[in-house]
């Protein structure tokens, strides 16, 4: 049977309920939120005279819940327009609606007594083979499914989403008893293709994989805390980026989630596995109890690790919390010599022999703290997962580890592993060394392009499953490679179709990127057939390399910046008017430059995860890459006979002058960044290349035909020119806007209008690229550019000035 997801219900519309109602309607599902009856009226609903009866009331809980939820920020939606896919309802009035959807989700408090009566009432309004599942994160299954009906066990499986829903990708899967193998198998694919998860089928055991290491994670760097003497900045520092974690490290992230919400889980982990045998680990070192008992909570509640307060001139300052006197003092600058060695290594793969190498106290900590999570992973094998590559999948989808411990492992060395958990007391589960006497010196080897992985009961390397899907390019890259540079690696990907991997410092373009890519054009246009633009950076392009620009503007090298303008001009018209099609396949950060390559590609595969915009007024300039042309030649498309055609023009003259960035690929749309019916958002970033290749390879075979340039673009001259300036001067005289803003903008006005033509005309893409190189220019020899430049370049951050 083919089975489709149309319609589902969500029971409980708290933060996870209301976030996992949002991720389906994010997908396109029509979604049943529902929550129960308020016992008894607000204050504001007796001065209006509501009675309990009233269905508004009814739906408060529910509705008051979802509307938080759509405020929150990060946002769990990609667009707000999406919330109209949702409906709510109560447990009384719309329970029988269930028998109208085809998955039902159970999202309500912890306790079993109250999931069991919620069933019973699901049980009797549902349809038989519906499929319905809980979102529990620790109660074990078995005991959920209890009593039920044999169809309702059948269908039954615990599915555990993290929060943020939208954000985090880990999507465990837990079967219980009666669970058919036909409902895992859907739930598998339907998390990965449709949800864009990185789905994990678990056992019914407590915490099942992620909380059961990732808190034993946490749990293990507190005690340390304690027994070192470590500081909290010392922690963060050490279990940060350096090491492939999130910036909020450890200590910012327990404050971010909530101390009471860790030591939930925590304190659970301590009563329900009294034989780990690192069980003392689970249970609250002092200072834990005494946050507690002071509710220090964290974000929530206004301090816990770290507290921010404001000094009388208005200025913030963060203060950091000291373990021993659990007083807070200013915050600790951490420095260690070990983490300075590894500051030239910039795949933080290669930085893990180094660090568990140090001398100093940095490299006590790691050895010790990598020992215990070996040692600890390796013996939860096979009581939570019979597979080691699930352990990893769970850590990196789920806590945002960019390596999960058995890759760390591999990278430390697995002999060498075991040579410093002996040193630090620490025993790996036997199996390791059976793995090593078998042949096998690593966990993961990558064959023909596939990882494969060690199967303990096989004892041989074995295909991870569900690759056929993907395609990974650190997988391919040297056995794949066609051509590379300093800035990029060209990639063969097979049936035709080549691959271009941009490889600089935060995937910046400069000049060895856009040759890269010139070069990747002629190789595909003499020998392929198509050609996209991908990578698996933490971001697609930042854009381009702002330093070099500020050289050359400090330097008064203008003959060469105008050159330079140029080539990234050519190099984007290339993209648009090759032999063969182009793809662009953005994600994360896309901004100015790499914003221009997307809009120049025959079509964008974007990952729903895709924050794309022209940012370029943040530095003082506007977009001179072809980005100011574009925009001004999709607004002329979208003109109609006896259309206002300067209302078109408006919308992306403020798409480019309030430098608008999406929160979401499909946000990109209304910006028209991405265009509707020509490019497409995919929701799970492991399938974004394969599909982005599928798209370029059916562009090919459907007969693809080089573009003629355009010549046919309408410009509006003085009438749209003489209102923008009104607009900047009325902009500026509000104190919206800085002089150098309304200078800016006025510039990017002059080029959108096509200059000060006396009336609408139609010029060519090439003289318009003109315009906008010719504004370019001049803004970099203003002061106040270079001031802008500048503090990007040393802040990260742009100046208003």
């Amino acid at each position: 049977m083919k089975r489709r997801i149309n319609k589902v219900a969500i029971v409980g519309s708290g933060i996870m309920g209301s976030g996992i109602a949002c991720h389906f309607a994010n997908i396109g599902v029509e979604v049943l939120l529902l929550d129960i009856v308020p016992r008894e009226l607000t204050d504001k609903e007796k001065s209006k005279g509501l009675t309990l009866e009233d269905k508004v009331v009814r739906n408060r809980l529910v509705n008051d819940s979802l509307q938080a939820s759509l405020k929150s920020k990060p946002s769990p939606i990609y667009s707000q327009s999406f919330a109209s896919r949702i409906n709510t309802g109560n447990l009384e009035d719309d329970i029988a609606k269930v028998s109208e959807v085809d998955w039902i989700i159970e999202v309500v408090v912890e306790r079993l007594d109250i999931k069991k009566k919620v069933f019973e009432q699901l049980d009797n309004h549902r349809k038989k083979g519906t499929l319905i599942s809980s979102n529990t994160s620790g109660i074990p299954i078995k005991l959920m499914s209890e009593g039920r009906s044999e169809d309702f066990q059948k269908h039954f499986c615990g599915t555990h989403f993290f929060n943020p829903v939208r954000y985090l990708r880990l999507f465990e899967i837990i079967p219980g008893p009666e669970t058919s193998e036909e409902v895992l198998d859907f739930m598998n694919e339907y998390g990965e293709k449709f949800l864009g998860k990185k789905s994990v089928v678990a056992k019914d055991t407590a915490a099942f994989i992620g909380n059961r290491i990732g808190i034993f994670s946490i749990m293990s760097l507190f005690h340390m805390v304690e027994e070192s003497g470590m500081t909290i900045e010392e922690v963060d520092k050490l279990t940060g980026p350096v090491i492939g974690r999130p910036k909020s490290a450890t200590f910012r992230t327990v404050d971010v989630v909530g101390l009471d919400t860790l030591v939930h889980v925590a304190n659970g982990l301590h009563e329900g596995v009294p034989n780990d045998e690192k069980h003392d680990f689970f249970a609250l070192p002092n200072y834990i109890d005494s946050m507690m008992e002071k509710k220090w909570l964290g974000s929530k509640s206004g301090q816990g690790f770290y507290k921010k307060i404001k000094g009388d001139d208005g200025s913030s300052e963060i203060l950091s919390l000291d373990l021993e006197t659990l007083e807070y003092r200013a915050a600790k600058k951490a420095s260690f010599a070990t983490l300075e060695q590894t500051k030239s290594i910039d795949n933080v793969e290669d930085r893990f022999k180094v660090l568990v190498g140090g001398k100093d106290k940095a490299g006590e900590f790691y050895r010790k703290n990598f020992s215990a999570l070996f040692a600890y992973v390796s013996n939860r094998i096979p009581e939570i997962t019979d597979e080691l590559y699930k352990i990893d999948d769970a850590m990196k989808a789920g806590f945002g580890w960019q390596h999960g411990p058995f890759q760390i492992w591999d990278a430390v060395g697995v002999e060498k592993g075991i040579e410093m958990m002996k040193a630090e007391g620490e025993k790996p589960a036997a199996w390791v060394k059976e793995m090593l006497e078998s042949g096998s010196k690593s966990f993961y080897t990558v064959k023909e392009g596939n990882t494969y992985y060690y199967d303990i009961p096989k004892k041989e390397q074995v295909k991870v499953p569900g690759q056929d899907a993907f395609i990974i390019l650190d997988n391919i890259r040297e056995s794949k490679e066609v051509f590379k540079n300093s800035g990029v690696v060209v990639e063969d990907l097979g049936d035709g179709i080549l691959n271009v991997e941009f490889r600089s410092k935060m995937n910046s373009i400069g000049g060895d990127v856009l040759d890269g890519l010139n070069r990747a054009l002629d190789i595909a246009e003499k020998d392929y057939q198509g050609l996209v633009v991908a990578n698996n950076g933490a971001n697609f392009s930042v854009g381009a390399n702002i330093g070099m620009i500020f050289m050359m503007a400090v330097e008064q090298e203008y003959d060469e910046l105008n050159m330079a303008i140029k080539h990234f001009q050519d190099t984007m018209m290339r993209m648009r008017y090759s032999s063969i099609p182009t793809v662009a396949a953005p994600h994360a950060m896309s901004l100015g430059g790499g914003c221009e390559l997307s809009l120049h590609a025959d079509k964008v595969v974007a990952a729903a995860e895709t924050y794309i915009g022209l940012v370029e007024f943040g530095v003082g300039v506007i977009p001179g890459g072809g980005g100011s042309k574009e925009m001004t030649l999709r607004a002329s498309d979208t003109y109609h006979k006896d259309d206002v055609e300067l209302n078109r023009l408006r919308e992306n003259f403020l798409t480019i002058a309030m430098a608008k960035v999406s929160t979401s690929a499909y946000e990109a749309f209304d910006t028209n960044i991405l265009q509707k019916g020509k490019d497409i958002v995919v929701v799970n970033p492991d399938r974004q290349l394969a599909i982005a290749k599928k798209h370029a390879l059916i562009m090919a075979e459907t007969g693809y035909t080089q573009p003629i340039e355009r010549t046919d673009i309408k410009v509006l001259g003085k009438q749209a020119l003489g209102t923008f300036y009104v607009g900047t001067d009325q902009m500026y005289a509000g104190k919206y806007i800085s002089e150098h803003d309304k200078k800016i903008a006025n510039k990017l006005a002059y080029v959108m209008a096509g200059g000060d033509l006396s009336d609408a005309n139609y010029v060519s893409e090439q003289y318009l690229l003109d315009l906008e190189r010719e504004a370019f220019l001049s803004l970099t020899g203003e002061r106040k550019t270079l001031e802008r430049l500048e503090h990007m370049i040393k802040k990260g951050k742009p100046l208003r000035n």
